[in-house]
Parts: structure tokens; sequence; C-alpha cells
């Protein structure tokens, strides 16, 4: 076997135990060994490995049966942290993410519609800086960054191919955020890190084939299979909003008519209802729905069909055992979840895949794309060393 290969090998096993231990904690080498189908000295030698760099440490031994015991093995939470940042058109949020995901501090920060690029950069760079001063974080024990964003993003080389939302296009954000930083830079698409971190540390922990569908400014979706997100040719999968559900229908931001996420999302739903009267925010516009307003009511439960219309086509295009739904829509509106749910039970899932799959609201809410983020970071940093 040539010498890459054996490396190629020896980083996967590696990355694999660890996260057995991350996700399992605590656990035995017997038990690792014999999950992974790993030999026992491939275990030992990785988990002195990690033991010796910090990450790992040894509790009490317990017993495993008669006359047998086996040392556990648990995870150093504060020996790797990583930056997650979450970036929208109209905010971005930075974080400060442990070794098992938990998020230590946070800030949430304005940003201009219109912002350029390199504005955008230099702030994310700020925002860092300044929170681990006012946090006193170590920065020696930081391994890098995590960036989760709307739009097809080149996740190998961290350039932000196009984002409508962002305004962005071909953006090189890995090596302008790294040069202003020091930090190794990851960045992908936002519902793929918020689908990884729901489920590590959200509602699908365990689940084997989860759908993520986010549901805001833009409308997509995410897939985690086995633990991996499934990113398609290009990381391009999930972009269920810019299916065509009308090719005579409404112009979308990215240049085509009739694309589903027209139908759905908050910017589209203000604009329609701006023809009727003034409307500011996505809760003025359900209060008036509340109020009886007919012309609210119709396009909210327009939007909701849609809604459960989307869910339908990823459950049978996927067949999941979890769907999440994610989103400000439905962290901002408490009442799109439940009928959502409501629609998809009564009318809109195929007879065949009813009952096949958990319905779930997102565990993580806004936390998860910064969680996601950072831990995309360790993931990168991990199968680096």
């Amino acid at each position: 076997m040539k010498k890459h290969d054996q490396d190629f090998i020896r980083r996967q096993n590696r990355l694999t135990v660890f996260e057995m231990i991350k996700n399992q904690h605590p656990i035995s080498r017997a038990a690792i060994a014999k999950r992974t189908g790993m030999s026992p000295t491939t275990v030992s030698r990785i988990v002195t490995e990690l033991t010796e760099q910090g990450y790992l440490f040894e509790s009490d031994q317990v017993s495993e049966g008669v006359g047998r015991k086996s040392t556990l093995l648990d995870i150093v939470s504060a020996s790797v942290l990583s930056i997650g940042v979450e970036l929208d058109r109209g905010h971005m949020n930075v974080g400060i993410v442990d070794l098992q995901g938990n998020l230590l501090c946070g800030g949430k920060y304005p940003r201009d519609p219109d912002e350029s690029p390199d504005k955008t950069i230099a702030r994310i760079s700020e925002a860092i800086d300044g929170l681990t001063k006012l946090q006193e974080i170590d920065r020696t024990r930081i391994v890098g960054i995590g960036v989760g964003l709307p739009g097809i993003v080149n996740n190998e080389k961290g350039i932000v191919m196009f984002s409508v939302q962002l305004g962005w296009k071909n953006v090189a954000l890995a090596d302008r955020l790294k040069e202003l930083t020091g930090y190794e830079v990851a960045v992908d698409n936002e519902l793929k890190v918020k689908a990884l971190a729901e489920h590590l540390k959200g509602v699908a922990i365990g689940s084997s084939r989860t759908a993520l569908l986010g549901f805001g400014n833009g409308v997509g979706s995410a897939l985690i299979l086995e633990g991996e997100i499934y990113r398609g040719e290009t990381n391009s999968a999930g972009e269920i909003g810019h299916t065509t559900v009308d090719p005579n229908g409404m112009m979308c931001e990215c240049g085509k008519t009739g694309c589903l996420q027209t139908y759905i999302n908050i910017g589209s739903l203000l604009s329609e209802a701006n023809r009727i009267r003034p409307i500011r925010t996505i809760e003025e516009l359900f209060e008036a729905r509340r109020s009886g307003e007919q012309w609210a009511v119709q396009l909210i439960e327009r939007a909701l069909m849609y809604m459960a219309i989307t869910v339908n086509n990823i459950v049978c295009m996927y067949n999941p055992d979890s769907v999440i739904l994610s989103g400000e829509l439905v962290d901002k509106i408490p009442e799109v979840y439940e009928e959502v749910e409501a629609l998809c039970h009564s009318r809109f899932i195929w007879e065949p895949l009813r009952g096949s799959f958990a319905f779930h609201r997102s565990e993580l809410n806004e936390r998860g794309v910064v969680i996601g983020s950072g831990l995309l970071s360790q993931n990168r940093f991990f199968e680096l060393s």
C-alpha cells in the first residue's frame, strides 16, 4: 500500500475513534474496538496518542462482567476550542465552542445587507478579537474558525461561490480571514453545519438519516447520512428552495422565475404583504393573520402549504428517519411548526411514508449554525492532525 494511502487510513481511524469517544463517552477501549472493527492494538495506539496530547483522560476502572474490569475513556472538553461564525443578510453571530460542542460564550452583531465582503471579514476578525479578550480565552487552545453562511460554498477551498442573501460571488473567505486572524478557516453552507450540530448535539442524536429544512430569508435543506454531511458533486445538495414549482411564477432573487422559496421566504412574504398595507416584520404579518385580515390569512396559509409540500418532497426523495424544521420562521413564530406538522400528517405526506420518520423542531435554534461551524472547524483540525 502506498504511504499516502496508509497515512489517510491512519487519519481516518484516528478521527473515527475520537468521534466515537466524543459521542459515546465514557467508553472502553474494548467497546471501541468491537464497534469499529479495529484491532485492540490499533485502538490502544490511537487512544495513547490522544491522551498524551491532552484530549482524553481515563476514569476509574469499572466492572464489565464477572472478573473483568475496564478503564473508561472520556473527553477533556476544554482541551480544544474553536470559533463558530454564522453570517446572514442582516447579522452575524460569533461564538466559542468547546470539544463537546458546548457554546461557551458568544455575541450577535448587526450587518448592513450591502456590506462588502472585505468589510464583513474585517468585522468578523474584530469580533473574534473582542470576544476572546472579554472572556479571557486562552487563544493557544483555539484550533480554528468555522463559518456557516447561506449559498453555494466550495468547502474544500473555503470559497463562497454564490450567495444571493449576502450578494457575494467568488469570495475567498477562508484565505482572507486566515490572513487577518492566523487561524485555519473552514467554510460551509449554514444548513449543512446546522444539521451537523443537530445530529451531534440536538434533536437528531442517534439518527442515521437526518433531513433538516430551513425556512427563513431563504429556503434550503441538508442531509446527514450515517454521521456525514451529504454534499453532492459541488457541495450544492439541498438547494431545494431553487427548485421550480411554477415556470410562470414570481421572480426569485437568483434570477429565475417560480422558485419554491418565492412562496415561503420572509422577503417574498413581506413584499407581497406590502402591496396591501405597510408591514415591516414577519411578526406583524402573522399578527394581521391572527386579527383575521383575510389577505394575511390567505398569504400565510399558502406559505404553510408550500412548507408542508417541501417536507413531503424531501421525505419522498431521501426517506429520512428524522425531519427537523428550523429557520427564522420556525424560531420566531410558534404556530408555524404545529401547523406545518398538522398539514403534513393530514394531507401532504405520501401515504406509504406516513409514520416513517420522527418530526422535530430545531432544538439548537439560532445557536445551531455557530455550534455546527465550530464543530466543523474541529473536525478539520483532527483530520489534518
